[in-house]
C-alpha cells in the first residue's frame, strides 16, 4: 500500500494506492508538477500564460495545450456555453485543465499495474478499477465538517463545485455575474476530465443543471440549493451508501 499527499497546481493532491507503487506514485506526481508548468495561470513563465499574452501559437506550445483546448472547445459546445474557455477576455483552461491532470495520473497508475487507487485533487477525484468499491464523503456546504451524503463505487470520477469554500467565484458566463442559484453541485461518472469541467459548468446553470445532466448518459448529479434544499438526478441512488 502506498500512500502520498503533494501539493501542487495551487491544490493538495492525495494518492491512496492499494499496492505498493512508490515508482508509479513518483511519476504521477512529477507528471502533476509537469501540468502546473504548462498550465498554470498564475505562473508568467507558463505556456499557458504566454500563450494569454500573445508570446506564443498553439503549435509553439507543448502538444498538450492543444489537446486541452479542443477539449475546452468540446465542452463548451456541450454545455451550451456555461463552460467558459475565456474569462473577462482572458485564456482560462483551468476549468478543465485539473480533472485532465487527474485523470492521466490515474491512468499512468494503471499502467504500472497499480489499479486499485484513488486520485483525489482538491475534492476531485478519481478511483481506479477494483473489486472492493471506495466510499467518497460529499461535504454538507452549508454545515462545516458535515456530510450530506456518501458516494461509493471504483472506476469511477466524482466531482464537486461550489461556493461554500472560495464563496461566489463561478461565474455564469452568459450574464456575467457569480451563478448563486446552488451552493454546491456533484456529479459522478466515468472519467474526471469530462466530470470535472462539467460540474463547473452545472454549477453555472442553477436549477437547469437538473434537466441537462439527465440528458448525458452516465452522468448523475447531487445538489444543494442556495435555499438548503436538495435534489439528485434520477440515477444517482446507484452510486450512494444506503442506510
Amino acid at each position: 500500500m502506498t500512500r502520498h499527499v503533494e501539493k501542487a497546481m495551487g491544490t493538495v493532491f492525495s494518492f491512496d494506492v492499494r499496492h505498493e507503487a512508490d515508482d508509479a506514485v513518483a511519476r504521477a506526481v512529477a507528471w502533476l508538477h509537469h501540468v502546473d508548468e504548462v498550465f498554470s495561470t498564475y505562473r508568467p513563465d507558463s505556456a499557458v500564460s504566454r500563450l494569454a499574452r500573445g508570446e506564443l501559437g498553439v503549435d509553439d506550445c507543448p502538444p498538450e495545450v492543444g489537446q486541452v483546448l479542443a477539449l475546452c472547445a468540446q465542452v463548451e459546445r456541450q454545455t451550451g456555453g456555461y463552460f467558459a474557455t475565456y474569462q473577462g477576455g482572458r485564456l482560462e483552461p483551468s476549468g478543465l485543465v485539473k480533472g485532465w491532470a487527474i485523470e492521466r495520473a490515474s491512468l499512468l497508475l494503471s499502467e504500472a499495474g497499480a489499479p486499485r487507487h484513488c486520485v483525489n485533487g482538491g475534492g476531485d477525484i478519481q478511483l481506479g478499477p477494483g473489486p472492493i468499491p471506495w466510499r467518497i464523503g460529499i461535504a454538507d456546504p452549508l454545515r462545516p465538517g458535515a456530510l450530506r451524503t456518501v458516494v461509493t463505487g471504483h472506476d469511477l470520477a466524482v466531482a464537486t463545485s461550489g461556493s461554500a469554500e472560495r464563496g461566489p467565484h463561478i461565474i455564469d458566463p452568459h450574464t456575467g455575474l457569480p451563478a448563486a442559484e446552488l451552493v454546491s453541485i456533484t456529479l459522478v461518472g466515468p472519467r474526471l476530465t469530462a466530470v470535472d469541467a462539467y460540474a463547473t459548468a452545472a454549477f453555472a446553470m442553477g436549477e437547469a443543471a437538473r434537466d441537462w445532466v439527465e440528458e448525458r448518459t452516465g452522468l448523475e448529479a447531487f445538489a444543494v440549493t442556495a435555499r438548503g434544499h436538495t435534489w439528485q438526478t434520477t440515477g444517482f441512488a446507484a452510486f450512494t451508501v444506503q442506510s
